[in-house]
């Protein structure tokens, strides 16, 4: 069975997100983000939605992915991504666990070698205390948060300082070899925070994982060849600004995106199912990111993430199906006028 007589033209996939923190990588609510999409028929995807409200039976007026995670409604999450189950083979879930992403896009950023910033992860979370690391991870999360209040040599200070001292400490580790390379590419940061203070307004700022995920979604449902639109739940980063960067950025790496245009999630029984497989994603995630992983469900999660994570941990991104790390791409460019 196919559902790709959506439109005749181009495939449309509902998406939504969950866990975002903007750019605060390192301090906020979460460990993951995860952006989920979904191409259905509507009028399928609203038996779907009609299904789960009457096996849950809550009286909210909104379900989230909250409810199908209770203990008490494991049938009904297991259910929903069972191979049997309305998603399997109609879904994609992206996953950017973010204390990779702030390493892969500083070292973006200073050194532009995706290679060492696997290795910096890997090492420096193993060499380094768990205070040392969560230190250098707020350091290098503050360089790069687009944030022009205050001196712009400020964040850049506070970052070569962390690493200056990490350097000396482990000095000979293959960690430090990765922190002598950054600590040369002072002029290099000094020149970054410079132009967020100086330039003009950021339309894609670096660190928000958003953007390149609904970059790396539209690819992916693109990749046999025909348009894809992105019916996307409203998100106030999704400015009309923003929506022209990404699909003239998608363009330009030869992505067909057909377009991307935003929607009342409680309006559109597809963007509720992508709301929930997002939200259920992170928590899955997170968990065996966490060693708190269900086995069963992280083997359900499996085939919805594939290999195409932005994770940089091995133990979990294996069992996630992540066979090595990925690289979050090319930068934005920060200083890209409205």
């Amino acid at each position: 069975m196919t559902w790709d007589h959506a439109n005749g033209t181009f495939l449309e996939v509902a998406c939504d997100e969950s866990g975002s923190d903007g750019e605060n990588l390192t301090g906020g609510n979460t460990d993951v983000f995860a952006h989920a999409s979904v191409r259905l028929p509507a009028d399928y995807a609203v038996a779907q939605v009609q299904k789960i409200r009457d096996r849950i039976r809550s009286p909210a007026e909104e379900y989230k992915a909250n409810h199908l995670l209770r203990e008490k409604h494991r049938p009904v999450l297991e259910w929903l991504l069972a191979p049997s189950g309305p998603l399997y083979g109609h879904a994609h879930v992206h996953l950017v666990e973010k204390a990779f992403f702030v390493v892969d896009r500083v070292v973006d950023l200073l050194l532009d070698d995706p290679e060492a910033a696997v290795s910096l992860f890997r090492q420096g979370s193993r060499t380094f205390t768990e205070a040392e690391w969560r230190n250098f991870l707020e350091a290098a999360n503050r360089l790069m948060w687009v944030r022009p209040e205050g001196a712009p040599d400020e964040p850049v200070e506070f970052f070569f300082r962390t690493v200056e001292e990490l350097r000396r400490r482990y000095s000979g580790t293959p960690a430090a070899h990765t922190l002598s390379r950054l600590s040369a590419e002072r002029s290099r940061a000094l020149a970054y925070r410079t132009g967020i203070q100086d330039g003009p307004f950021v339309l894609a700022p670096v660190l928000n994982p958003l953007l390149p995920s609904i970059l790396h979604t539209a690819a992916h449902w693109s990749d046999g060849g025909r348009p894809v639109r992105l019916a996307h739940d409203r998100q106030n980063m999704l400015t009309p600004e923003r929506i022209a960067w990404i699909e003239d950025t998608a363009r330009r790496r030869g992505i067909r995106l057909a377009g991307l245009r935003l929607v009342v999630a409680r309006h559109d029984a597809r963007v509720q199912l992508a709301d929930f497989l997002a939200g259920i994603a992170r928590s899955i995630a997170s968990d065996e990111l966490g060693g708190r992983g269900d086995p069963a469900l992280t083997a359900l999660l499996r085939p919805y993430t594939g290999a195409s994570a932005v994770w940089g941990d091995e133990r979990s991104g294996a069992r996630l199906g992540q066979a090595a790390a990925q690289s979050g791409g090319p930068a934005p460019d920060v200083n890209s006028p409205v």
